[in-house]
């Protein structure tokens, strides 16, 4: 039954439209506002936002707590196709990231709601934020890298795409949903960079390629010309924009082939890593990720292993590199 916290939802979301948020940051708020109200139904009879108070939300957080993952869906008639309990982590304890990410969300459409007046006040105000113990992305030995590149397919179109793509978070960087919008016109082979047009800040950057993705590119845009004449750097087989779901999907797979884990991100991870392993500075680091300081980039990027940190002095070392 549709109630006044399922119309605010709404307005929030309207608003989040007109934000140009990205699909996957309006899918989290809109799953979390609307199992929120699932539960403040259910447990407290609460319908309006008005009538939340601090210690529902507390009560919400204990809940979230106890749960178990996928037990509570938005849309009971849906379970026949996406069949929840048939996961492998059904039930299991909901990880502090997750909870922590709630608690955000919660509080982003609060400060809206008290924005337009609809509250005079936010419940959420004095709820403590959740920091969770940040996991050490692995960083992947050069053998790795090269047995994730081996595994895919070049004499196919998508598999040649997926290991050009591959090879363009490594040496860029950049995120993947940034990638996955290339188009050809971005590319600035005199300058070796590429124009992100569509960053996570919404503000227009550079990142910069090698000589070796330079050719790469070079020729995967000829080959890509005689097959295709999409939009896009990196497209479908049908010439639409990747999803960045199924990417993740298609890098997962080719890492399990290999018996390695990997996800996009730990391949803008290990460029981070692998950039100040080499030499490279947090200052320009942080200009290339995009990032809003250097103070970001730091906390992304200090979670070295005690074996990188040995290489990382080897290579340094004062003694090793005077001639003396």
């Amino acid at each position: 039954m549709f109630n006044e916290f399922d119309f605010q939802i709404d307005n929030f979301m309207m608003y989040c439209d007109s934000k140009s948020l990205s699909r996957k940051t309006k899918k989290s708020y809109e799953q979390t506002l609307r199992l929120f109200s699932i539960y403040l139904r259910k447990e407290h009879t609460i319908t309006d936002p008005r009538e939340v108070k601090p210690v529902h939300i507390r009560s919400y957080i204990k809940y979230l707590k106890l749960r178990g993952k996928y037990t509570v869906v938005i849309n009971t008639g849906s379970t026949h196709l996406n069949n929840p309990e048939g996961r492998s982590d059904h039930s299991k304890q909901i990880s502090d990231t997750t909870v922590g990410n709630y608690i955000r969300n919660i509080k982003v459409f609060f400060n809206f709601l008290k924005s337009e007046h609809e509250i005079g006040t936010s419940p959420a105000s004095t709820i403590a934020n959740i920091k969770p113990d940040r996991k050490k992305k692995k960083l992947l030995s050069l053998t790795q890298i090269k047995q994730l590149l081996n595994s895919f397919d070049t004499t196919k179109f998508h598999g040649y795409r997926n290991w050009v793509t591959v090879r363009t978070l490594l040496d860029t960087g950049m995120r993947i949903g940034e990638c996955l919008g290339l188009r050809p016109d971005d590319l600035d082979f005199r300058a070796r960079a590429i124009l992100i047009t569509n960053p996570k800040n919404r503000k227009e950057r550079y990142a910069f390629i090698s000589d070796k993705l330079s050719k790469d590119l070079r020729r995967w845009l000829q080959y890509r010309d005689r097959y295709s004449d999409s939009e896009y750097l990196f497209p479908t087989t049908r010439g639409n924009k990747q999803d960045v779901t199924t990417f993740e999907k298609v890098l997962k797979k080719a890492g399990e082939e290999v018996n390695i884990e990997v996800t996009p991100h730990q391949l803008r991870n290990n460029f981070a890593k692998y950039y100040l392993l080499n030499g490279g500075d947090y200052v320009t680091l942080s200009r290339i990720l995009g990032h809003s300081s250097v103070e970001v980039t730091q906390k992304a990027y200090l979670d070295f292993t005690e074996d990188e940190i040995a290489k990382k002095y080897q290579k340094h070392s004062p003694l090793n590199n005077f001639n003396l």
